[in-house]
């Protein structure tokens, strides 16, 4: 795509959604933090449903420290690799308590030295918490890019990049929300809505699919 057409694509996508949030339900940073390091490989809407109740008792690493592991896996069971999640919840909540006084780190780069936190979770929690200009790649946001021609990669960091280098400063902080809004429920992945599509004509994906 165009600078011009970047514009454009992003225009058409916040009309619809001036402020997009995460999907993902929290009550403070420190839950953001647990449930995005919950939905690894998982639904928003799975983890929502097995966290409902968790964050009504524990919305503190202290208090998830007084849960236990066996408590944490009690609530998130059925959520995909609940048993090793649990155990990077717990090691996650011991750090923050020993090292950071029970608050999460503002640092990008510290977040990611907290187990069970990888590069993508440290990127959502400082641009949904803090802010911050930053471009998680999940599933839907890499396949909206290479897709549509708006920042093709055959990486997730390829494509982290070409966002980074390519989205103007209007976008930037909700650009990747609204990625995966539209990967979620307008470019999907087997039989993506192009009929319906608001920036269809911006697209340069060669197989759309006919309305």
């Amino acid at each position: 795509m165009t600078p011009q057409q970047i514009d454009e694509f992003f225009t058409r996508l916040a009309a619809g959604a001036p402020l997009p949030e995460t999907e993902l339900e929290h009550v403070n940073v420190y839950t953001l933090l647990v449930a995005v390091v919950l939905s690894a490989q998982a639904t928003d809407a799975g983890v929502n449903k097995a966290t409902r109740a968790l964050f009504q008792a524990v919305t503190t690493p202290q208090a998830m420290l007084d849960l236990g592991e066996a408590g944490l896996k009690a609530h998130i069971k059925t959520i995909g690799l609940f048993n090793a999640k649990a155990r990077n919840v717990i090691a996650l909540s011991e750090i923050l308590v020993r090292d950071f006084g029970g608050e999460v780190p503002r640092d990008r780069a510290t977040l990611e030295t907290l187990p069970g936190v990888g590069r993508k979770t440290a990127i959502v929690v400082v641009n949904v918490a803090y802010g911050d200009e930053t471009f998680a790649v999940d599933t839907h946001v890499f396949r909206v890019a290479n897709r549509t021609g708006l920042a093709p990669g055959k990486t997730v960091r390829a494509v982290e990049d070409g966002l980074e280098a390519g989205v103007p400063a209007p976008f930037r902080r909700h650009a990747h929300h609204w990625l995966i809004l539209h990967g979620r429920y307008t470019c999907i992945a087997r039989r993506p809505r192009c009929p319906s599509c608001i920036v269809r004509d911006l697209c340069g994906f060669p197989d759309k699919t006919p309305a």
